[in-house]
């Protein structure tokens, strides 16, 4: 197999596809300052002309990757290029592949059921879903891009619209929780941009191309160096300890629909880039940092679980959980084979659509108690029977329920470490042994915010309230039901990109650095 992964020879196709799918949000997000002002509740159109445009874009994109997208190809495809600022080598070019077309579904449907839930947004609505639109059209452009500075500059776009979600719609300390999150990204985008250009001018020529960047090799300080910059920068959004601090503060102020961004898409940027950039550019150095890799993993799934009781708020126990259950994407990184990089893909679609229903039945019942301290809830079980029931199903599939995606993904994982015999047996033992400690801590707090939200003393205030309508319910088996299929047939998600990893695997395992890749702690 060919270890550069090169471009597909474009087909003849009709449309620039990809582009359609990356520009119809943004063009819905140009229409909202042409709108008739007015902020009063009853002007819905910004709201109708989001859902709109995300409708069509999500029809397109299912259009596209079943139609004109092959899965048992794991080169690029669908590649559009064109020279879009000659004079720095920037490049209007999209291409997808095995990682980014889940990904990009994924972005497509979260982001349709954000607006979706944003039903009773009611102070500057046209602000309010024009961001929204436009932060569509950055997600699809992170996870389409082929140039490292287009690459980087949907990167930035994309924290725009985050910060002012959070800092106009937030709660209280809106302000303090969009500054930590807009500084630590900030500035670990310093650190991308200086790894990607210093790739960029390593080669005989000076080019921005992903697919001519993986053709080069990048070997000694100065491939390590890159390796860590892209490591940390990218470390910050998905995030790694110690660099996750900024979550728990965004995902407690942000409403939940902006919560749902967040975990659904932000935090699954920062694991695709580093399949895209540490692991397929740099191989030789992934080689070698793979077991540190699944160290800080480690650290991820255990803190993040200990975390998580010190957490009274709901929202902040649920990003902490998210901090421990991106620990198994790097655990799935770090394996360096076919299945564990299987697993951290399934991981970052399970973990998804999981927080993604989590953060949204947080923010339904919290619109009825205007509350999220777990102290100031009991018994809701009894007054809202169906939004209990729902997010105990979604809970239960966050803490890795046989039979739901998140098993699936996590079995997957463990099985690529164990399976791996790169690794001495010692080192397996040890990385099973911990993690299987954030697993058995996993149901604990999250039953036990189950039991203090929805049962024990019932507080009076909160004896009568409305059950959830309609429309929430619909968002919630739209995100619901597809945990169920992959856990039962995680097959429709395994075809998408097991071409690709597999490629991934085989084209670090096969490479000549594995011999120097060897340590005291690889058999």
């Amino acid at each position: 197999m060919d270890a550069n992964l090169p471009i597909m020879a474009a087909s003849q196709q009709s449309l620039p596809w990809l582009s359609l799918i990356v520009l119809l949000p943004a063009i819905g997000a140009l229409t909202m300052p042409l709108l008739p002002s007015g902020e009063d509740n009853n002007n819905n159109l910004p709201r109708n002309i989001a859902l709109t445009f995300l409708f069509v874009d999500f029809l397109l994109i299912i259009n596209v990757f079943t139609r004109l997208f092959d899965p048992n190809n794991y080169q690029i495809q669908l590649a559009e290029r064109i020279s879009w600022v000659p004079l720095i080598g920037l490049e209007w070019s999209l291409g997808v592949d095995g990682i980014s077309a889940p990904l990009v579904v994924l972005s497509g449907l979260i982001t349709l059921l954000s607006v979706a839930a944003s039903w009773n947004v009611n102070s500057k609505r046209k602000l309010y879903f024009g961001l929204l639109l436009l932060q569509a059209s950055a997600q699809a452009l992170v996870f389409l891009s082929q140039d490292f500075l287009l690459f980087f500059l949907a990167w930035e776009l994309e924290l725009v619209p985050v910060y002012l979600l959070i800092a106009i719609w937030g709660g209280t300390n809106r302000q303090y929780a969009a500054t930590k999150f807009i500084l630590y990204t900030a500035l670990a985008s310093l650190l991308i941009l200086i790894s990607g250009l210093a790739l960029a001018f390593s080669g005989p020529e000076f080019t921005l191309n992903l697919t001519e960047l993986k053709a080069r090799s990048y070997l000694g300080p100065f491939g390590i160096f890159c390796y860590l910059g892209f490591l940390i920068g990218f470390g910050v959004k998905l995030p790694i300890f110690p660099l996750h601090t900024w979550l728990p503060d965004a995902h407690g102020e942000a409403s939940a629909p902006v919560s749902m961004l967040l975990a659904g898409v932000l935090l699954k940027m920062g694991g695709y880039a580093l399949l895209r950039f540490n692991v397929q550019m740099l191989p030789e150095v992934h080689l070698q940092v793979a077991p540190a890799l699944i160290i800080i993993g480690i650290v991820n799934i255990v803190y993040g679980a200990l975390n998580a009781f010190a957490q009274d708020n709901v929202k902040r126990r649920i990003a902490c959980s998210s901090v421990s259950h991106m620990g198994f994407v790097l655990l799935g990184i770090g394996a360096v084979d076919a299945l564990g990089l299987s697993g951290a893909m399934l991981q970052m679609i399970s973990h998804g659509l999981i927080a993604a229903a989590m953060f949204f039945f947080t923010g339904s019942f919290y619109e009825r108690t205007n509350t999220l301290s777990i102290p100031n809830m009991g018994g809701l079980a009894k007054v809202l029977p169906i939004t209990f029931a729902f997010f105990l199903a979604s809970s239960l599939a966050s803490l890795a329920l046989p039979g739901m995606s998140g098993f699936v993904s996590e079995i997957t994982v463990f099985l690529g470490i164990t399976s791996q015999d790169q690794f001495t047996s010692l080192f397996r033992a040890i990385v099973i042994f911990f993690s299987a400690i954030g697993l058995v801590l996993t149901p604990i707090y999250l039953l036990s915010m189950c039991r203090r939200v929805f049962f024990g003393p019932r507080i009076p205030a909160l004896a009568k309230l409305e059950e959830m309508n309609s429309r929430e319910l619909a968002i919630g088996l739209t995100l619901l039901v597809p945990t169920l299929v992959i856990g039962f047939w995680p097959r429709t998600a395994i075809d998408l990109y097991e071409a690709s990893t597999n490629a991934i695997a085989e084209n670090l395992l096969s490479n000549n650095a594995i011999a120097s890749a060897q340590s005291l702690i690889f058999g």
